[in-house]
C-alpha cells in the first residue's frame, strides 16, 4: 500500500543543518515516517497535485524535535520533593530513601508516562534515560510513540529492581547488566523507535572494575556509554584522595576512565563541570560527547560545564534537563536558553555559544551523542520525521527579527503547538493525541499524596 504523503507548511522552516539557516514559506514533505524533501510551499501544488497541507502555520516555525540527552524520567513523581540542598545530602538523605520506599514497576511506568507527556508537549521528540526498571520505561515510551535511548542501568548496591545486600559492588554491577541485557533481548525487538545505552550511574557508585565491565558491554553492543561524570568538585577530590568508604585512586575520574580505555566515541559524559585543559583535549582527541545540564548544575551549585572551551576544542556538546527532582522540569526550551546564558557567563564572553549553537546542541548535538545523527536531529531528506511546530503568533513573540535567536532567547515551550515523531502526530493543536492527560493528572496527584504522607511520617519520627 502506498504510504500517504503529509505536507507540513510553515512561514519559517529551520532545517537545523548549516549555521543559522532559515527557509521562508517552505513545506516539509513527509512520506510514512521519513522526510522526503523540504521545498518552497509555492511548488507543492504542481509537485503534489490534490494533496492538501496536513499542517499549515502562517506564523509558525517548523524545526527538528528537541533531544533531551540526559534525564531520569520516572523522577517526575519526586518533583520538588527536596530542594535547596547540596548534592550528596540531597541524594543520600532524601532522594535515595524516597526511591527505596517507592520505586516499583508501577512507579516507573506512571512517572515515565507523565514525563513523556511533559516532554512531547514541549517539543522534545527523543530522550536519553537512566533509571531502574528500564523495561517499564520502554513499555511506556513505546506506547506513547516517543523515541528514546533507554539505559541498561547499573549501580553497585541493591534496589527494588536488582541486586542483593549480601553481594559485592562488582557482583551487583554484573547482575544489573545481565538483567538489562535480558530485557533488551526480550523486549526491544518490538520497539522500532527505542534502543539502549549502557548506563553506569557514576564512578563513585560503580567503582573502577564496575565501570570497566559496563564499558565492555557498551563496546560489545556498540551503544553509547552513558554516565554521570565530574559532576562536582567533591566527586573528583574524593575519587582522587579517598573517603572512609572508598580508597583513593590517586587520579581524577576522567584519568581513571582514560587508563581503562573508556574515553572514546561511545562516551556520553553527563555534567562535566570540573575539567582541566588537558581533560578537554583528551575528550576532543577521543571524540567523546558531553551533556550539559545547566539548570540542575545551577540548582545544586555543582559548578558550570566549560561549554565554550569544549566547543572550541571540537567536542560535541548536547543538552539534558536531568531529572525533575533536580531541575524541576523537563523543559528543553528553558534548558537551551540557560545553556546559552550560563556559557556566556562562565566564559565572561557574550559571543560564547550563540543562539544557533545552542539550538544545535539541543537537537543535532544530542542526536550525535546518541549515535542517531543519521536518523534525527535535522530536517533533511531521508531522515526520520521528528518535527515540532512553534507558534510565533503570540504578542510576546512579536516583532521577530531573527528566527533562531527568537527560538533560543524568548520562546516558551507553551508555544509548541504540534509535534510529530516518525511522521506520527503526538501533539496536535497543543493536545496530546496518544495519551490521556486527565488520567495522568489523577496518577500524579495520587502518587504525590502517598509520597507526602510517607515524608511527613518520616519527619515526625525524627
Amino acid at each position: 500500500r502506498e504510504m500517504a504523503v503529509q505536507l507540513l507548511a510553515a512561514k519559517w522552516v529551520v532545517p537545523g543543518e548549516g549555521e543559522g539557516k532559515v527557509l521562508e514559506d517552505h513545506t516539509v514533505v513527509v512520506k510514512g515516517d521519513t522526510i522526503v524533501e523540504v521545498i518552497p510551499t509555492a511548488d507543492c501544488a504542481a509537485k503534489y497535485p490534490g494533496v492538501a497541507a496536513t499542517f499549515s502555520g502562517p506564523r509558525s516555525v517548523l524545526l527538528p524535535g528537541m533531544v533531551n540527552c540526559h534525564t531520569h524520567s520516572p523522577m517526575t513523581l519526586l518533583r520538588g520533593l527536596a530542594d535547596d540542598l547540596k548534592l550528596m545530602p540531597w541524594l543520600t538523605e532524601h532522594i535515595w530513601p524516597a526511591e527505596g520506599a517507592f520505586v516499583s514497576p508501577e512507579f516507573v511506568r506512571d512517572g515515565t508516562e507523565i514525563a513523556i507527556a511533559e516532554m512531547v508537549k514541549g517539543g522534545t521528540t527523543c530522550f536519553n534515560d537512566m533509571y531502574f526498571f528500564p523495561d517499564e520505561v520502554a513499555k511506556a515510551t513505546h506506547a506513547a510513540g516517543m523515541r528514546a535511548r533507554i539505559g541498561i542501568i547499573c549501580i553497585g548496591f541493591p534496589s527494588a529492581y536488582c541486586g542483593a545486600p549480601d553481594k559485592s559492588m562488582d557482583e551487583n554491577i554484573q547482575a544489573y547488566l545481565d538483567k538489562g541485557c535480558s530485557i533488551k533481548d526480550r523486549d526491544f525487538g518490538g520497539y522500532p523507535l527505542l534502543d539502549v545505552t549502557v548506563a553506569p550511574h557514576a564512578p563513585y557508585t560503580c567503582g573502577q572494575a564496575g565501570m570497566a565491565t559496563a564499558a565492555a558491554l557498551a563496546k560489545k553492543l556498540n551503544v553509547p556509554f552513558h554516565i554521570h561524570l565530574h559532576e562536582t568538585c567533591g566527586e573528583c577530590t574524593d575519587w582522587e584522595g579517598g573517603t572512609p568508604f572508598m580508597p583513593g585512586h590517586k587520579k581524577r575520574p576522567v584519568a581513571t576512565l582514560a587508563e581503562l580505555g573508556l574515553i572514546d566515541e561511545r562516551l556520553v559524559a553527563v555534567h562535566m563541570t570540573q575539567l582541566t585543559e588537558d581533560e578537554i583535549k583528551l575528550l576532543a582527541d577521543k571524540k567523546a560527547h558531553v551533556v550539559h545540564c545547566p539548570e540542575s548544575n545551577m540548582k545544586l551549585a555543582s559548578g558550570a560545564c566549560p561549554v565554550k572551551k569544549l566547543l572550541d576544542a571540537g567536542v560535541n556538546v548536547a543538552i539534558g534537563t536531568d531529572g525533575c527532582a533536580s531541575n524541576n522540569d523537563l523543559d528543553m526550551y528553558s534548558e537551551m536558553r540557560s545553556a546559552a546564558f550560563l556559557s556566556k557567563h562562565t566564559a565572561a564572553d557574550p559571543e560564547a555559544v550563540p543562539a544557533h549553537k545552542a539550538l544545535y546542541m539541543a537537537t543535532m548535538g544530542g542526536a550525535k551523542a546518541l549515535q542517531l545523527d543519521k536518523h534525527i536531529g535535522s530536517l533533511e531528506a531521508g531522515k526520520q520525521a521528528d518535527i515540532q511546530a512553534v507558534s510565533m503568533d503570540e504578542l510576546e513573540a512579536m516583532p521577530m527579527y531573527n528566527v533562531i535567536s527568537h527560538l533560543v532567547y524568548c520562546t516558551h515551550r507553551s508555544q509548541v503547538t504540534d509535534v510529530w515523531v516518525a511522521g506520527k502526530p503526538l501533539v496536535s493543536a497543543k493536545k496530546l493525541t496518544m495519551m490521556d492527560e486527565s488520567a495522568l493528572k489523577v496518577k500524579a496527584l495520587a502518587w504525590g499524596a502517598k509520597i507526602k504522607l510517607h515524608q511527613d511520617n518520616a519527619t515526625a519520627a525524627k
